[in-house]
C-alpha cells in the first residue's frame, strides 16, 4: 500500500486504493478486537466502530471501483452532494443507539452471541446494499467494455469481488439483523481473502499494477531493514561502523534502483501510450486515405464525361465540321482546347493515383517492341516541340532491341510523360532519346538542354504533387503527380527511374532502367556505349 502511493502519490487510483487499504484495516481491527473484551458496553461500542468503518469501507470499495484505473478523475455533483452525505450522515448514525442498542448476551466462548438492533439498521442495510451493488455494477460494466489484458484483470478482481461481498452480506449484515446473529462480525477480515486472493492474482499474473516497482521497493526495505538490525545488534565500535557504512550503502543503493526502476517503467508507460495513440493515428489516417482515394476516383469519373465531350465538340469546332471558324475565334478555340487536354491529363493522373493508392492496378503483360512505342511518342510529340522551336530526335539502336514483356500501355504513358516534361522545361536546344542495352535490363535515357535541376530538386522529384523549379515558366503548369505515377508504373514492372543534372541551366537526364525477360540481353555487348552522366565504367555492368 506505501509503495504504491508513493510511487504515484497524484494518481486517482493510487489514493482511492490507499483510502480503501486504510478503512479495510481499521474495521478488520474493530471486527477483530469485538471478540477480545467481554463487557458489554465495551463491546456495544466496538462493534459500532465495526459498522461506522464497514460503511466508508464499502464507500470505498465503490469510489475504488470508479476511479480506477484512471489517473485523473473528475467527480460529478450527484457523487459529491448526494451520495457523500448520505455515506456520512449513515456512518454517523452507525455511533448511536440508533442502529445497535445494546449487546443482549454472549455465547460460551466470550464471544458477542446477540445484539439488539434500533430502528436505523434498515438505512444501514439499504446503504451498505447499495454501496455494494453500485461498486459491482460499475465493475461489471468495465469488464463488458475492456479488452485484451485489461479484461482479464478486471474479471478477476469481479470474481474476488462477488465472493467476497456476498460472505460479507451474509454473515456481517444478514444474520446480525435479521436473526440478531452477531457471532460472525469478528470473522469479517477473513471474508477478504477471496478478494484480496483474487486481485493479488490479478497484480502478479495479469501486471494489473507496476509490480517491478513494488517489489523492488518491497526488497529495498527488506535489505535497509536487515542491515538496520544489523546496525542495532553491533557490540563494538569498530563492527558498529563497518554496519552504518553498510547500511547507508544498502539505502542508497535501494533509493538509485528504485528510482531507475521507476523511471523505466514511466517510460514503458510512456511508450505503450504513444503507441496506442499512433496506432489509433494510424488507422484515422488509413480511413481518411481510403475515403479521399474513393472521393478522388468517383470525382475523377464524373469529370471525365463532360471533358470528353468538350474536347470532341472542340475537334469538330477546330476541323470547321460546323461551318469556318472566323480568324479571331481560331486562338481562343485553340486555346480552350488545350487548356481542356491539361484537364484532361490531370483527371487521368488522379485516377491512376487512385488506383494505385487502391491497389485495383494491374499489370497487363504483353510482348512489346520498344523502339516502336518510343518512335510513336516522339512523332505524337513532335508538333509539340516544334511550336517551341526544339529538336526532339530518337536515336535508334545499332542493334534492334529484343522483344520486351511488359504493360505497354503504362510504359507508354511513363516515357510519353518524362519527355512531355522535357519539352516544357526547355526553352532551346534539344530533347535527345537513346537507349542502352545491359545484361538483364534496358536503360532508356531522355535528355534536354533545358532548366536543369538542384540536388535537392532531385530528391523531391518523384513526390507526389511535386513539380519543378519555381523559376522555371512551366512550374505551374503539372499537376505534380506525372513523375509520381511514372515511378510507380516502372516499379510495378521491377524496374527503377531517376534523373541526373550538373545544375540549374545545365539540362537534365531521366533514365528509365526495365528488366529483361529476354534471354538475347546474356549475350549482348555494349561495351561501345559511352557511359552516361555519373556512371563509372564499374556501374555500367
Amino acid at each position: 500500500m506505501i509503495t504504491l502511493i508513493l510511487s504515484k502519490p497524484r494518481s486517482a487510483t493510487n489514493q482511492a486504493f490507499l483510502f480503501f487499504s486504510i478503512t479495510t484495516i481499521l474495521w478488520s481491527i474493530f471486527n477483530f478486537l469485538t471478540a477480545q473484551f467481554t463487557s458489554p458496553q465495551t463491546v456495544l461500542w466496538l462493534l459500532r466502530l465495526a459498522i461506522f468503518f464497514a460503511v466508508w469501507h464499502t464507500f470505498s470499495v465503490l469510489h475504488l471501483f470508479y476511479v480506477f484505473p484512471s489517473e485523473r478523475v473528475k467527480l460529478p455533483k450527484l457523487y459529491k452532494f448526494v451520495l457523500l452525505p448520505i455515506v456520512v450522515l449513515t456512518a454517523l448514525l452507525t455511533l448511536t443507539p440508533f442502529v445497535f442498542s445494546e449487546v443482549v448476551r454472549f455465547s460460551s466462548q466470550g464471544q458477542v452471541a446477540q445484539v439488539s438492533n434500533g430502528p436505523g439498521i434498515a438505512l444501514f442495510g439499504a446503504v451498505i446494499t447499495g454501496l455494494i451493488l453500485s461498486a459491482l455494477f460499475l465493475l461489471v460494466r468495465k469488464v463488458i467494455r475492456a479488452s485484451g489484458i485489461e479484461k482479464i484483470q478486471y474479471q478477476y478482481i469481479l470474481i474476488g469481488s462477488l465472493i467476497t461481498f456476498s460472505l460479507l452480506i451474509i454473515f456481517n449484515f444478514i444474520l446480525p439483523a435479521l436473526f440478531d446473529d452477531a457471532r460472525f462480525v469478528a470473522l469479517g477480515a477473513v471474508f477478504l481473502l477471496p478478494f484480496a486472493s483474487f486481485t493479488a492474482y490479478a497484480i502478479i499474473k495479469h501486471q494489473l499494477l507496476d509490480v517491478k516497482v513494488v517489489a523492488t521497493e518491497i526488497l529495498a526495505f527488506i535489505l535497509a531493514i536487515v542491515t538496520l538490525f544489523e546496525v542495532l545488534l553491533s557490540r563494538d565500535l569498530g563492527a558498529l561502523l563497518i554496519r552504518v557504512s553498510v547500511f547507508i550503502m544498502v539505502l542508497s543503493f535501494g533509493i538509485l534502483l528504485i528510482r531507475s526502476v521507476r523511471k523505466e517503467v514511466t517510460q514503458r508507460e510512456e511508450l505503450q501510450e504513444l503507441t496506442k495513440q499512433l496506432e489509433f493515428a494510424n488507422k484515422e489516417l488509413k480511413r481518411l486515405d481510403k475515403a479521399k482515394s474513393e472521393f478522388i476516383s468517383i470525382a475523377s469519373h464524373q469529370l471525365r464525361t463532360p471533358l470528353t465531350a468538350i474536347k470532341g465538340y472542340m475537334s469538330l469546332l477546330r476541323e470547321g465540321t460546323y461551318g469556318k471558324l472566323v480568324q479571331k475565334m481560331e486562338k481562343p478555340i485553340a486555346n480552350v482546347y488545350a487548356s481542356n487536354e491539361r484537364l484532361i491529363r490531370l483527371v487521368n493522373d488522379l485516377l491512376s493515383l487512385s488506383r494505385l493508392e487502391s491497389g485495383k492496378l494491374e499489370i497487363k503483360w504483353e510482348p512489346t517492341r520498344l523502339e516502336e512505342t518510343i518512335q510513336s511518342i516522339v512523332d505524337e510529340l513532335n508538333i509539340k516541340a516544334e511550336q517551341k522551336k526544339l529538336k526532339l530526335v530518337f536515336v535508334k539502336p545499332e542493334k534492334a532491341l529484343p522483344v520486351f514483356l511488359l504493360d505497354e500501355e503504362k510504359i507508354r504513358n511513363v516515357i510519353l510523360n518524362v519527355i512531355d516534361n522535357a519539352i516544357r522545361y526547355t526553352d532551346k536546344g534539344s530533347i535527345t532519346v537513346r537507349t542502352r542495352l545491359f545484361p538483364g535490363k534496358l536503360r532508356i535515357l531522355i535528355s534536354d538542354t533545358g532548366a536543369g535541376m538542384t540536388q535537392d530538386e532531385l530528391q523531391k522529384l518523384f513526390q507526389s504533387f511535386t513539380r519543378g523549379s519555381a523559376g522555371s515558366k512551366a512550374w505551374s503548369e503539372g499537376s505534380g503527380l506525372g513523375l509520381y505515377i511514372a515511378k510507380q508504373f516502372v516499379e510495378m514492372h521491377k524496374g527503377k527511374i531517376w534523373a541526373e543534372s550538373e545544375g540549374i541551366g545545365k539540362g537534365s537526364t531521366f533514365i528509365i532502367e526495365l528488366p529483361s525477360q529476354s534471354s538475347q540481353l546474356d549475350t549482348y555487348d555494349d561495351k561501345s556505349q559511352p557511359p552516361m552522366i555519373g556512371e563509372s565504367e564499374a556501374t555500367r555492368h
